[in-house]
């Protein structure tokens, strides 16, 4: 079989992180290659690649040199990544003749709507998603049958990150009691939350002992600078912006705090977890699929969830014990 993965994305993320995963996964026994819009993904990659513009769904400027590039490879499947691949991947896909398979990492609600009818169910021969949850809310809609949809969970090259996160011995903690969050910085992780957390949090113990790292970069970093100021908190928190190699911060972190409003399974959540945070999530996506609360991680409610948030990180902060075994439980389910 011949892969040809479309990732129009300006920024590296998890979902990136996902394809390119997959595609050097595939690309040991088929041919694989990608179509991409930007340097930061292209670049990664060592497969045949085809840089194109990406402008829009229906952009003939992509569509017409992907329908060539489709039919000169023998393309089998076409595996679209981003909601703006989507169409452009139905369209080629119709026109060779070949199969269209989407990649959906987030909870998506498609309701009756005719036009993701269209992209999701007309122009798509299947769906990968990497949560059952994910999944459970794509069958509330009408039209997507269950036998469309498949669920892969996220996979992590434990090897690769061991490797990365030797250099922690080389790092100072950034503080005496570490809480770590990293994603994009953006509204939809919930980083408003994860400070008011730590704000709370902070006023419980002394001062100085504990601080958070943000790893993540976003248009709205300087409105969360801001909000943390406000909040007081300005001095204990670290915003590292996006670090290429962000895992030796990982290991030294004692607990790591994400409360995205809307997510699948967070890739940086199942790598905080195997280099052995003591983990805290609200139960965004699937998160409660791998998390089970007291056992291997700590999951909140939508309820009071900043006070609840705040009485968790205390709890693991006064009690060592239970921080570690929490971290060790962790690694074990991800491996």
């Amino acid at each position: 079989m011949k892969y040809l993965f479309l990732n129009s994305a300006g920024v590296w993320g998890g979902n990136e992180k996902w394809a390119h995963m997959a595609a050097t996964s595939l690309a040991k026994e088929n041919p694989v290659f990608i179509a991409y819009k930007n340097a930061v993904v292209g670049d990664r990659y060592s497969i045949e690649k085809i840089k194109l513009p990406f402008r829009f769904s229906y952009d003939p400027a992509t569509i017409v040199p992907l329908i060539n590039f489709v039919n000169k490879n023998g393309i089998d499947v076409i595996i679209p990544t981003k909601k703006r691949d989507y169409v452009i991947a139905g369209i080629v896909a119709r026109k060779c003749r070949k199969k269209n398979v989407l990649r959906l990492g987030i909870v998506r609600k498609l309701g009756q709507n005719p036009y993701k009818n269209f992209v999701y169910n007309t122009l798509s021969h299947g769906i990968i998603v990497n949560a059952q949850r994910i999944k459970d809310v794509l069958l509330d809609s009408p039209f997507i049958s269950e036998e469309k949809i498949r669920v892969i969970y996220n996979g992590l090259d434990t090897g690769s990150l061991d490797e990365q996160a030797d250099g922690a011995s080389q790092l100072n903690k950034p503080f005496q009691f570490t809480v770590c969050t990293a994603g994009r910085i953006s509204k939809r992780k919930g980083l408003d939350v994860i400070l008011q957390i730590f704000a709370e949090f902070s006023k419980r113990i002394q001062s100085g002992e504990g601080g958070m790292v943000i790893i993540g970069s976003g248009r709205r970093i300087k409105e969360y600078q801001s909000l943390a100021s406000q909040l007081g908190i300005s001095k204990q928190v670290w915003f590292a912006g996006y670090l290429e190699n962000p895992y030796p911060y990982l290991k030294l972190s004692d607990v790591y705090l994400t409360v995205s409003r809307n997510e699948g399974i967070s890739n940086a959540l199942l790598e905080a977890m195997y280099l052995e945070n003591a983990v805290i999530t609200s139960r965004a996506g699937g998160a409660g699929e791998i998390i089970v609360d007291r056992q291997n991680g700590l999951l909140l409610e939508k309820d009071n969830i900043i006070r609840n948030g705040s009485d968790r990180l205390y709890e693991l902060y006064t009690d060592t014990s239970f921080r570690e075994s929490l971290g060790k439980a962790a690694k074990e389910t991800v491996t």
